[in-house]
């Protein structure tokens, strides 16, 4: 058995069977929506003393208040004093990186003045108070705590709140290192749909927060559902995706490698290759199969190949952007002669990496832009975090008296068509006589 499928668009049954490889639907558990609610429901409504108990139960940490949940920015420096020389340089130039890519996202106020003198435009304000989830214990990701804290810290939000689990007291050092980096202003040891409740709803401690941030379990993902509308959050992330337009210009090796990139993050993981070349798509596959017993997480890459994974023949480079525009994928990788050129053709996907040196886990770390993208197709109407989801626009409207004279009619009349009379009349007493 093929350790992966093999696509050829001129199949007659290839849309179907693209279809069937895109597929996902996220399980709604029924344990854990039930579970989510009652979690969140008890910290709503009991506020720190419900936080405290699910802490209790579920990381095994005794804590007696949340005074003994908070991390002090103290232990935070000292944590960024004591890597080791390496991953400390290492962590200083990927959040050297992500900033200096974010500045140059920051929105300005903008206006205009009519020959009536009305002046119209936009004001560009940041979030007051963002709470940002950090996976803790082994499952911890300091990569994420630059990318969800950097664009927020850029934005100018006032206040960031970090929370992460700490199974039985254990403190991931890295992640708390990033957090002194990215300015993070107060970090709480607690995770889960308790940690998703107190930073929503806010507790007797703890004041709720403008929107969440950040990746979690299914019971995290499932916490910030159910809360969005209280707050703003990010979104609701599907498995990692990434998407290798080839021309058969770049090492079998690389793009074999690149595929498992993604396919280890877990098995849900999708894993593509799209190229004109049939002998290409068999050295990629001789490729997979020679690399594989050298990946420690053998098992997954298996599993994420063989049931989402692809490798598909196209006609040529055109088709293989039309293919990819239907994907949306959530990583992009044109490995490709004259990557420009096709990187044209692209109007759907999160991150586009173009050439052979551009590999996908570069963006991952360091190469600047952010790293949590669109999945599950929603690239077609979305976009990576940045900047612009920690601010928000206010319309500007400063009607001149003659300004009035203009409008006032318009908006009148168009009110009456609705029925609106009280907004007739409003507009109407702005008029002269």
């Amino acid at each position: 058995m093929s350790m992966i499928r093999r696509l050829n668009t001129t199949s007659a049954q290839f849309d179907q069977e693209l279809r069937d490889l895109l597929a996902y639907e996220a399980t709604q558990d029924d344990s854990i929506e039930q579970a989510c609610k009652t979690i969140l429901h008890a910290v709503q409504h009991r506020g720190d003393e419900a936080l405290l108990e699910f802490t209790q139960r579920f990381d095994h940490v005794p804590a007696q208040s949340i005074a003994d949940l908070v991390i002090s920015a103290d232990e935070l420096q000292q944590a960024l004093n004591t890597l080791p020389a390496e991953q400390r340089s290492a962590l200083e130039k990927a959040a050297e990186r992500v900033r200096s890519y974010h500045e140059k996202q920051r929105a300005s106020d903008w206006s205009y003045t009519e020959a009536d003198g009305t002046v119209l435009g936009q004001k560009i304000t940041p979030l007051d108070r963002v709470g940002l989830y950090v996976p803790g214990g082994k499952a911890a990701y300091p990569s994420s705590v630059l990318m969800n804290a950097m664009p927020a810290k850029v934005a100018g939000v006032k206040e960031l709140v970090m929370v992460t689990p700490t199974p039985k007291g254990e403190r991931n050092q890295l992640v708390l290192a990033a957090a002194a980096l990215a300015g993070v202003d107060k970090v709480y040891t607690i995770g889960g749909a308790q940690a998703v409740a107190a930073l929503a709803y806010g507790t007797q401690t703890i004041q709720p927060v403008d929107k969440i941030v950040g990746p979690g379990n299914a019971y995290v993902a499932e916490a910030k559902r159910r809360v969005f509308g209280v707050v703003g959050i990010d979104m609701i992330a599907g498995p990692s995706e990434i998407l290798i337009i080839a021309d058969g210009s770049t090492p079998a090796e690389w793009v074999a490698m690149d595929l498992f990139s993604q396919a280890e993050h877990d098995e849900l993981a999708q894993s593509i290759l799209l190229c004109p070349d049939a002998a290409y798509l068999d050295a990629v596959e001789a490729a997979i199969a020679n690399l594989i017993t050298t990946m420690p997480r053998e098992a997954i890459i298996r599993q994420s190949l063989q049931d989402r994974g692809a490798l598909i023949l196209v006609r040529d480079l055109d088709e293989a952007c039309n293919v990819a525009n239907h994907i949306a994928a959530e990583h992009l990788e044109i490995s490709t002669q004259e990557p420009e050129r096709w990187a044209q053709k692209i109007r759907h996907a999160g991150a586009i990496f173009m050439g052979p040196y551009s590999s996908e886990s570069l963006g991952d770390y360091c190469a600047g832009p952010n790293h949590v993208l669109p999945t599950s197709r929603t690239a077609r109407f979305s976009s990576p975090l940045g900047v612009y989801d920690f601010q928000k626009r206010s319309s500007l409207i400063n009607v001149s008296q003659a300004g009035a004279q203009t409008l006032g009619p318009i908006a009148a009349t168009l009110a009456k068509g609705e029925g609106l009379f009280a907004h007739a009349a409003s507009a109407e007493y702005r008029l002269k006589p």
